[in-house]
């Protein structure tokens, strides 16, 4: 068996097939459950659940009290706030078993999802987008926006840095962190230079 290379807590609770990358940090009370895997330098808080089988990227942060479950998958550079939750089935019940309709939910690139935000299962978050605290999805989210709300509705866009971006009558914006220019194409944001 090979010397572990991430650290664990503990009272962190970490079951049978789990891959975990090297310097990945689980905090207090935190329970990975089976076959998961996680990335390198991830960050996961305390009271975290995550469900057998998610899968999460490289550097993905994860406040206290998140619930990821079974069918989400949490690309590169996400961030999740503390106590936001996602769903897995449409339709609970206590007395149906639905574990065959688990739905998928992918968390792109760079996203960012905001304190006790929920995530209807089945709806994408778009790379770069950015859901604030409180907000319910309910459907796709497009790359690069700002979702706020219940249900989340969409009041701009936001760029690779969260910050919001106001495009010109060419379509065009800068991000006032980094300087990158971004271009408004069809009601889609891409980054044009970095």
């Amino acid at each position: 068996m090979s010397e572990k290379n991430y650290f664990a807590h503990e009272t962190a609770v970490i079951d049978e097939g789990c891959v975990i990358g090297e310097g990945t940090k689980i905090w207090h009370f935190t329970h990975i459950m089976p076959n998961c895997k996680i990335g390198i330098k991830c960050n996961l808080g305390q009271n975290v659940v995550v469900s057998p089988e998610v899968i999460l990227g490289n550097n993905v942060k994860v406040q206290n009290n998140v619930s990821i479950y079974t069918g989400v998958i949490c690309e590169d550079d996400v961030f999740l706030g503390p106590s936001m939750v996602f769903t897995n089935v449409t339709n609970p019940r206590s007395h149906v078993n639905r574990r065959s309709e688990f739905m998928k939910t992918i968390v792109k690139k760079g996203a960012s999802i905001g304190a006790n935000a929920t995530i209807v299962c089945g709806n994408d978050i778009g790379e770069y987008a950015l859901i604030g605290a409180g907000t319910v999805i309910t459907k796709e989210v497009p790359a690069y926006a700002l979702i706020v709300g219940n249900p989340g509705r969409q009041i701009g866009w936001v760029s690779a840095y969260g910050h919001r971006l106001d495009f010109g009558e060419n379509g065009r914006a800068r991000c006032q962190e980094s300087n990158e220019e971004y271009r408004l194409v069809d009601n889609q944001v891409q980054r044009v230079s970095s």
